[in-house]
């Protein structure tokens, strides 16, 4: 069975990235990285990339005129490169929506929350400042309303009374870590479904993976 190949776009230090070629390594793993795409010149996470020999591609949104314009010129270059989902990987640009709307239910993101609680930006802080308990990450195909689309996977850690937003950052980037690789498989293996806004997930033993992940990160 082909493995499904993947479209990465990054603009950051890519540790979400690495988490995916770390998982793309084993070859029972049913997918494989195909294009590393980054909107900045000299991005970390394109370094990563190259370093394991991964093709890479820099589109400067700022040579482009329009979004529309730069999202054309991406869209153009994951079709080249055979993408069959475009993974949202620290990638710091709105993309319009005849984009999102191309890539429909074949695009995913990951959003330092449990959506769809504390959306855009500085989740952390907002959950520190609302006094939860708990909070994670949340794997989720993507839709025009920013942090919204079907959830596909979600990991939760506890959030602890000396926790900054930058302690309690760190701890869900760890359980994001697990979270991104695991939806990806449950894409590539073909257990996903969407059903009007609801990501509908069958078959194998997916349920038995713990997501409570206490120490992640810490």
């Amino acid at each position: 069975m082909a493995r499904l190949r993947l479209g990465v776009l990054v603009s950051g230090r890519g540790s979400n990235l690495q988490a995916l070629i770390d998982a793309c390594s084993d070859p029972d793993f049913p997918a494989e990285v195909a294009l590393v795409l980054s909107n900045v010149a000299g991005a970390p996470a394109i370094e990563r990339a190259r370093r394991a020999g991964l093709p890479t591609l820099v589109l400067p949104h700022r040579d482009y005129a329009s979004r529309a314009e730069f999202d054309g010129a991406v869209h153009a270059a994951l079709a080249d490169a055979g993408v069959g989902l475009v993974c949202l990987a620290g990638f710091m640009r709105l993309l319009t929506p005849g984009f999102v709307d191309a890539w429909r239910d074949r695009m995913v993101n990951i959003h330092p929350s449990l959506l769809p609680a504390f959306k855009g930006l500085h989740p952390q802080q907002q959950a520190l400042d609302a006094g939860v308990r708990v909070s994670g990450c949340t794997v989720h195909f993507v839709r025009n309303e920013m942090d919204s689309g079907p959830i596909l996977v979600q990991a939760v850690v506890p959030v602890l009374p000396d926790d900054t937003a930058e302690i309690l950052a760190d701890r869900i980037l760890g359980a994001e870590h697990a979270a991104y690789p695991l939806a990806v498989r449950l894409i590539a293996e073909g257990r996903v479904r969407v059903e009007g806004e609801r990501a509908i997930v069958s078959g194998g033993d997916w349920r038995a993976v713990p997501l409570m992940v206490p120490g992640a990160g810490a």
